[in-house]
């Protein structure tokens, strides 16, 4: 796993073996950076990393220049290398270890970027898009992206905007277009 651009391009971040996320493919992550970079200034968002996995993400956001980058994971060892990979690296951002929906769930913030990760075959990991849009964690112009296998069809959804592809990669973006 590396990060692809910013103030750590190319740092290779091994995560410890016994890992069992599964991290954002590097063809993937750097078509979806050159979307957002191209749609935001990601030196001015904040951003939430939901199922942060091994944190591959939040870490190219922090890389990036992001002021704030918040990780969601459940698993203590998972949270624990985020935190202290982010330390190391001096980066702003922090991951709380909580489950997923219920961190949304008693979540007050807003942010500019949610990113969501859930495992491929999580049952009803799709139902993160509505409540984040229920409890409106989204900033005026933000964007939740939900990366999933081929298996979901977000057309019909109300705040579903767009989804691309990358190999058995897919990003569905939604926005509160209110």
């Amino acid at each position: 796993m590396r990060i692809i651009s910013g103030s750590n391009r190319g740092r290779v971040i091994n995560p410890p073996k016994n890992f069992s996320a599964r991290p954002t493919t590097d063809m993937a992550k750097e078509a979806l950076f050159n979307i957002l970079e191209n749609r935001y200034d990601l030196s001015e968002v904040t951003v939430l990393d939901l199922f942060a996995g091994t944190g591959s993400i939040g870490y190219e956001f922090a890389s990036r220049g992001s002021r704030q980058v918040m990780s969601v994971e459940l698993d203590y060892a998972s949270a624990k290398f985020i935190n202290d990979t982010a330390e190391k690296l001096k980066f702003p951002l922090k991951c709380v270890r909580a489950n997923v929906f219920s961190f949304v769930k008693n979540c007050n913030i807003k942010f500019d970027i949610i990113f969501a990760d859930p495992p491929y075959d999580l049952k009803d990991s799709d139902k993160v898009i509505n409540m984040v849009f229920e409890k409106e964690l989204l900033n005026p112009d933000g964007v939740l992206i939900f990366e999933h296998s081929k298996r979901f069809d977000f057309a019909a959804q109300p705040f579903h905007v767009e989804t691309r592809k990358y190999g058995k990669v897919h990003f569905s973006f939604f926005k509160n277009e209110k």
